[in-house]
């Protein structure tokens, strides 16, 4: 699988409204601008769901969810608002991700008592976290409200994890950068839309790095019924970069969102498509879509 990071050369779209969860100065936000320009009006929501619930309002016309990151693993909320009916996967974009610890105006590091983050965060920061004796490590709904938390207050004990960005809207000193496990720590957005909106740019765009097709598939409570629908991928040599359960209409039942590389449009992957759609229960197809930007590095895809 090729691994994109978006360039800074976005497509501008001014006057757009973007729904991300949290506050203004989250890395959602950044991803945002990334991909449709600084001319976007962001929408801020407190919960993955409503971001789902803008678009589907049309309070917003496009949305960002953080999908993965490189250190902490699949953001399953962020899959939950995705698989509910009527939302498009229309993009990628991968954003490297880079924490700061952020404190009032007379803070210092080891003056700490209590330092507030998305646990995602936290977990990216666990090394960091385990060196601060004696502090707190306590888990908020977002990074970008950590550090318009402690703005609001005036408490000098009390430090948040974000962005470089968060410290310079709220006003916050940087006490600490780089604070994620590894340097590479990297977040894979998906940007959504209504099934029914019409096609916006950059998703039109082309370019050397190919589709992507993400499907939500439902099979059989028997054995071997998950290696029925993966045997056609392979057979067919079509890539599968993910592969997530996530909880059923019925107790201890399970739904399976997938990511392949290529589109139902092209003659191998529309192949294995067919009989997956044959051998499952049901097949939604979220979205076929453009990676967009350069290259990252390659890493291999699950099969």
């Amino acid at each position: 699988m090729r691994s994109c990071v978006a360039s800074e050369d976005s497509h501008p779209v001014n006057g757009l409204t973007v729904a991300f969860q949290g506050a203004l100065g989250a890395f959602s936000e950044d991803a945002a601008r990334t991909w449709f320009g600084d001319g976007i009006k962001p929408v801020p929501c407190r919960e993955f769901r409503e971001v789902g619930e803008a678009l589907r309002s049309g309070r917003a016309r496009a949305g960002l969810l953080p999908a993965e990151n490189s250190l902490a693993g699949t953001v399953q909320p962020a899959y939950d608002v995705l698989t509910a009916p009527g939302l498009t996967v229309v993009g990628e974009v991968i954003r490297p991700i880079r924490h700061c610890l952020l404190g009032l105006p007379g803070s210092t590091k080891d003056g700490l008592r209590r330092v507030i983050s998305h646990p995602v965060a936290l977990a990216q920061c666990g090394e960091f976290l385990a060196r601060l004796r004696g502090v707190e490590a306590v888990a908020v709904y977002d990074t970008a409200g950590a550090a318009r938390e402690v703005a609001e207050g005036s408490d000098t004990r009390l430090a948040a994890i974000a962005s470089s960005r968060a410290a310079e809207r709220y006003g916050l000193m940087v006490l600490a950068t780089d604070l994620q496990d590894r340097s590479d720590n990297q977040t894979r957005f998906l940007v959504v839309r209504r099934e029914t909106e019409a096609p916006l740019p950059p998703e039109t765009r082309g370019g050397e790095y190919g589709w992507k097709t993400a499907l939500l598939v439902e099979v059989e409570n028997r054995p071997g019924s998950l290696v029925d629908i993966l045997l056609p991928l392979a057979r067919e040599g079509v890539n599968l970069s993910k592969l997530e359960s996530r909880p059923g209409a019925t107790p201890w039942s399970y739904r399976f969102v997938l990511e392949f590389e290529g589109s139902p449009s092209e003659a191998a992957a529309g192949r294995a498509l067919g009989e997956l759609e044959n051998r499952a229960r049901s097949v939604r197809v979220l979205g076929s879509f453009h990676p967009w930007g350069t290259p990252a590095r390659e890493q291999p895809g699950i099969g």
